[in-house]
């Protein structure tokens, strides 16, 4: 029997006394057809110190290993450790350090410790100690406690070692970008870990110590970003470099950050082989994430959800973070699947990452919730979870407006609130550092934020302008070009130019339809069928009494009914009843078709 809870399966057997367990073990053994999962039996019905199942356990580990049950070979390699005898000290470290890898790669932060424990424990060389510490540490992910000792236990079993210290470098440089929020500091830890490496001659460490070192440089805007990761580029390339630690890796990542998508696409494939036949479920999860996100931007809806259902599906069952996983599921979901879903994986994603303190996907999954918030209709709400990431990315000192992209998604909530001098200000701004950094892929957004807040100040001419340069320059990302387009169509259609208005969301609708964007392509359609049916060049608000129009204005800009119903002294019941009027005259089903129907009231 197996507990879908692993936990339940645990306590049920630690409660029988070492003998029962022993003896059923036994026969769980006599009836397994599984070669595996016999001999994983057979172990764990011998005595605890059995130079013979200690050697049963290493070779059935192999073999979980090879077929990919990368949970089990993690269990069977820390028996074989802790069944061997302690005077057999080479063979006893040689296979905790196996387990303690097994467990890294897993995730699995228990089996890891123990298997550090009985490295630490032996007279081992620096070398083995230094290994293991670090192997706890990757074992760790997000959920390590005790950092800072941990990382100074690891420089002292390495002194005089320049190699080694590099290794524990690089992973204090991780651990100050993704916990402390300090990438300047992250960013200094690297470039020691590189001299380290390049002074002792270990070109596959040096390697990793270039790829975090140009990783946080492209975070704060240095200008020597490329030249620092086509160094690690040049290097060797070395076996047992994770996979999602290697330049070739972040290359991908810059490629996306560029909107290259079929570059980063063509990159990650053979990345994503690599991973999974290594068995290290972390790695796997960030190719698999980053695979997602590049066939999302290039179109390919169905591929980006496969992905992301896989990146989920594997986090979930590991002791992995979830919040890596929840921001890539929140992102595709909402835009190729369902809302209502992606709201519930952005909202775990924040609350995972608040939990574990991780800055870095705190600031995704708010970014995630934020724009999920906004485009259902919710500015409000999404004005909170995004001026909180503006903040934890100033706190951070994220300089690259390309690398996360809420600079645009906050600029349009705030147009939608009427806070139209801190939406251009916050243009403006971003605007001239994305020019300054030659960040040319953040402008269309940032263009079509514009032309949204040109269109409330009257000038629609200036905004259909703006987004059909911005809609001709995304041929190659055709889900921006679509939101660009129904941008357009709301624009055309508030400046009584209705045939305008009808091409540009039957394009957008087209485009929506075509590549799965099943959320989208739903409004898309929505806004053309309002179009095609009205029988007049004007919108649908001469029909609305004063009462209604003014009621519906409040709601288009984002206020709650009790809002509205203070701003206008009446009850919340009487507001309820209003907006259901509204609704039924406009044909519209919820406030997002609201706002977009709808001129928001100005506050």
């Amino acid at each position: 029997m197996r507990c879908t809870a692993s936990a339940i399966g645990v306590e049920l057997a630690a409660r029988l006394p070492s003998h029962a367990r022993r003896l059923l073990h036994a026969r769980l053994a006599e009836a397994s057809r599984d070669s595996v999962r016999r001999d994983r039996h057979t172990v764990l019905a011998a005595d605890a110190a059995d130079p013979r199942s200690a050697l049963q356990a290493a070779r059935a580990a192999v073999r979980a290993r090879q077929r990919g049950d990368h949970a089990l070979a993690a269990e069977l390699s820390l028996l074989a450790a802790q069944r061997t005898p302690h005077e057999d000290g080479d063979l006893l470290t040689e296979r905790a350090l196996t387990a303690a890898r097994d467990a890294a790669h897993y995730g699995d932060l228990s089996r890891g410790r123990a298997a550090a424990r009985l490295i630490v424990g032996q007279d081992t060389t620096p070398d083995q100690r230094v290994d293991a510490l670090i192997a706890l540490i990757d074992a760790s992910g997000q959920h390590l406690r005790g950092a800072d000792e941990l990382f100074a236990a690891a420089l002292h079993a390495a002194p005089g070692r320049p190699d080694l210290t590099a290794q524990v470098l690089i992973r204090q440089s991780v651990w100050a970008n993704v916990s402390e929020g300090d990438p300047h500091r992250a960013c200094a830890l690297a470039g020691r870990a590189t001299d380290l490496a390049e002074a002792a001659g270990d070109t596959t460490t040096t390697a990793m110590a270039l790829t975090m070192q140009a990783r946080l440089q492209r975070i704060l805007g240095h200008p020597d970003t490329a030249t620092t990761l086509a160094r690690a580029l040049s290097l060797p390339r070395a076996a047992f470099i994770p996979v999602n630690g290697t330049p070739q890796h972040l290359a991908a990542r810059h490629a996306l950050f560029d909107d290259r998508p079929e570059e980063a696409r063509t990159a990650l494939l053979p990345l994503l082989v690599e991973a999974e036949r290594t068995g290290d479920a972390e790695a796997t999860v960030d190719i698999l994430r980053s695979l997602a996100e590049a066939e999302l931007r290039a179109g390919r809806c169905a591929r980006a959800l496969d992905h992301a259902h896989r990146a989920q599906a594997l986090t979930d069952g590991t002791s992995l973070s979830p919040a890596p996983a929840c921001y890539t599921s929140a992102l595709v979901e909402g835009t190729a699947g369902r809302t209502d879903l992606a709201l519930v994986h952005a909202r775990r994603g924040v609350d995972t990452a608040r939990q574990e303190d991780n800055r870095v996907f705190l600031s995704r999954n708010l970014f995630a919730l934020g724009h999920l918030l906004l485009v259902t209709g919710r500015p409000k709400e999404a004005l909170e979870a995004l001026e909180e990431v503006r903040d934890l990315e100033k706190l951070q000192q994220v300089h690259d407006p390309s690398v996360l992209r809420w600079h645009p998604e906050l600029a349009e909530t705030l147009v939608a609130l009427g806070h139209l001098d801190q939406a251009q200000s916050l243009l403006d701004d971003t605007r001239r550092t994305a020019t300054d950094l030659g960040r040319d892929a953040v402008l269309p957004a940032l263009e079509r934020a514009q032309a949204l807040l040109d269109a409330v100040r009257g000038d629609f001419g200036t905004a259909a302008r703006r987004l059909n340069d911005a809609a001709d320059r995304l041929h190659h990302l055709p889900l921006e070009r679509g939101r660009t387009l129904l941008a357009l169509s709301h624009t055309e259609r508030r400046g009584r130019r209705r045939a305008s208005a009808r091409t540009a969301a039957r394009s957008a609708t087209d485009l929506f339809t075509t590549h799965q964007a099943h959320p989208w392509a739903q409004t898309a359609a929505h806004t053309l069928g309002r179009l095609e049916d009205a029988p007049t060049d004007d919108d649908a608000r001469p029909r609305l009494t004063s009462a209604e129009r003014r009621c519906a204005e409040l709601a288009a800009a984002g206020a709650s009914n009790r809002d509205i119903a203070t701003a206008l002294t009446v009850s919340v019941k009487t507001v309820e009843a209003t907006l259901t009027r509204v609704y039924r005259k406009l044909g519209l089903h919820s406030r997002f078709q609201l706002a977009h129907t709808v001129t928001p009231a100005h506050e």
